[in-house]
Formats: C-alpha cells, structure tokens, sequence
C-alpha cells in the first residue's frame, strides 16, 4: 500500500476495563494495521494526567510526561481519532483533562504576537471523533445541538487546524442489538483501513 498514514489513536473512555469504545478502538487498530497504517496508540485511562487547576498553570505550567508523549505523538501523525463515550452531554472529565493538558501554549496554537490572530501549529492533520452515548445520536445532535461535540471539533481541533474533522456519533449503545453494535464495529473497522 502506497498511501499509508500514522495515526495516532485516542481512546478517552474513563474506565481501564472492557468498554465499548475500548472495542471500537481495537477494531479500528486491527484493520488500520492489517491495510499498512502505523498506529500509535494512547490510551487515557492507563495514564496519570492531573489536572490543570488554574490560567497560570495552564500557561506556564510544566506539560506532564503522558501530555507530551501524546503531543509528541500528534506532531508525527498525519491523522488524529478520539473515541470517548458522552459524559453528561460532554466528554468526560479524564478525557477533557487529558486535552487540556496537551493543547497547551506552544503546542496547538501560537499566541505570542497579540496583534494577530493566533498562529495554527496542527494544519495539515486530519482528525475524526467518535463520540458513544446511551440516547439516540439525531436527538443529541438535534435537540441538543451537539454542544459537548461542536466544542471539541470547531474551538479545538479546528482552531488549531485540523482538517477536515468529521464525526461519527453512536447513539442508543446501551438498549442496542448486538448486530447494531457489531456493524459500528464493523465500521470502525472500515475507518481504520482507510485510515479516516
């Protein structure tokens, strides 16, 4: 395969145990590296990631070990997946404190000259978000607007110059058939071996 990608791959669910997301993000490796994909693999839960606890730590704090290897990470791939189940309408909290830990000054954006529009440290990447969730994905999307999830693709990884970043949404994971289950495993799958 010629057009083969680094991916770096984020999964964000809380839990180190069994998971769904763990199970997507599994199968999305499996079939991203049976098509020649390099994945490099993050996985929050079995890190320690503190969080950032005030502006001035934020934006002069020391980066911990784990956010930078995730940084380091980012820089080298040309594709970014984050896979996390929807926490109160939002990601949650580990997830979100994982980010912040790792988009920090210097590293997303550059914001040095205050006369300009921050620089963006992440174009050229691309990045999908698959986002789980017990409540029908249209309804969230809909209803609810999608706060938790706009928040992430368009203030974050856009700002800092991801894309495209495209979105896959599984709603209704914990009243679904196993079939519905498996054929977004099955899609995962797809993803991965397309490396999108």
């Amino acid at each position: 395969m010629t057009d083969t990608k680094t991916v770096t791959l984020f999964l964000g669910h809380p839990d180190p145990g069994p998971s769904y997301c763990r199970a997507l993000a599994e199968r999305y490796k499996e079939h991203a590296e049976g098509a020649g994909h390099r994945i490099i693999f993050f996985d929050a839960a079995a890190e320690e990631v503190p969080f950032l606890r005030s502006q001035r730590e934020f934006e002069e704090g020391e980066v911990p070990e784990p956010a930078l290897r995730l940084q380091k990470a980012i820089k080298a791939s040309n594709h970014l997946v984050l896979i996390f189940p929807m926490w109160m309408g939002t990601l949650p909290a580990l997830t979100k404190g994982v980010i912040e830990q790792t988009f920090r000054e210097g590293f997303a954006l550059d914001t040095t000259d205050p006369k300009t529009l921050p620089k963006q440290l992440l174009r050229g990447k691309s990045a999908r978000i698959i986002m789980t969730m017990g409540m029908p994905a249209f309804l969230y999307r809909h209803y609810f607007r999608a706060h938790g999830l706009k928040n992430l693709e368009r203030n974050l990884l856009k700002f800092a110059g991801f894309g495209p970043v495209r979105t896959s949404l599984i709603g209704g994971v914990q009243g679904g058939s196993d079939s519905y289950r498996e054929k977004w495993l099955e899609r995962a799958g797809r993803l991965g071996a397309m490396a999108i």
